[in-house]
């Protein structure tokens, strides 16, 4: 079967943002096609919910389509909808705060057994293992909104401290005391748990 190549395949960004600012909504379509995958990742880091991630990503598209022509095309569109996605999934931790008492109440055997590791010798305990990995997410969700973001942009994107600034728009001297104090505040929450079990 012979496949007849879409007009707007093969187009920049540049042309098919300028071409949908022109009034062809058909050539935001390639734009969400390109994209959505990174957006599903990310929105993933920050909602645990299949149904909440498809939610922010809705919404990240709905801000990229009405503010579109803010893009001036200086740097790159990626980085413009990227900042635009991290403020958007920033936003849903403000609204969704969850109870941050129950997300720890409930721990795997794993995740129990990897817990004690840590709290007998903290050097010990792999933090590549499946059951940390776990605990870490629980652990994130105990966060406030600011502390969140900044660790996973830090810590699980492996973002500099420059970029997380130019994301967030926050300076550069606040990205660094939002990531101690983020540090501090999930150090203190798995130092809780470790207590709660295990003293």
């Amino acid at each position: 079967m012979i496949t007849i190549p879409s007009v707007t395949e093969g187009k920049t960004d540049a042309e098919l943002i300028a071409e949908v600012l022109k009034g062809d909504l058909g050539s935001f379509e390639p734009i969400v096609a390109r994209y959505s995958p990174r957006l599903f990742g990310t929105a993933r880091r920050y909602a645990r919910r299949e149904s909440e991630v498809e939610d922010i990503v809705q919404e990240i598209w709905s801000k990229v389509f009405q503010k579109l022509s803010t893009w001036r095309g200086d740097a790159p569109f990626e980085h413009w909808l990227m900042r635009l996605a991290v403020h958007t999934c920033y936003d849903f931790l403000r609204q969704h705060k969850r109870n941050r008492e129950d997300t720890l109440t409930d721990l795997t055997r794993e995740e129990e057994d990897w817990l004690e590791r840590f709290a007998a010798d903290p050097g010990q305990a792999p933090e590549d293992a499946d059951a940390a990995r776990l605990l870490v997410a629980r652990l994130l969700e105990q966060l406030s909104p600011a502390s969140r973001l900044v660790i996973t942009l830090l810590e699980i994107e492996d973002r500099s401290v420059k970029e997380i600034a130019a994301i967030t728009g926050w300076s550069v001297p606040l990205v660094k005391v939002r990531a101690f104090r983020a540090r501090a505040e999930m150090q203190k929450c798995l130092r809780r748990v470790a207590q709660e079990k295990y003293l």
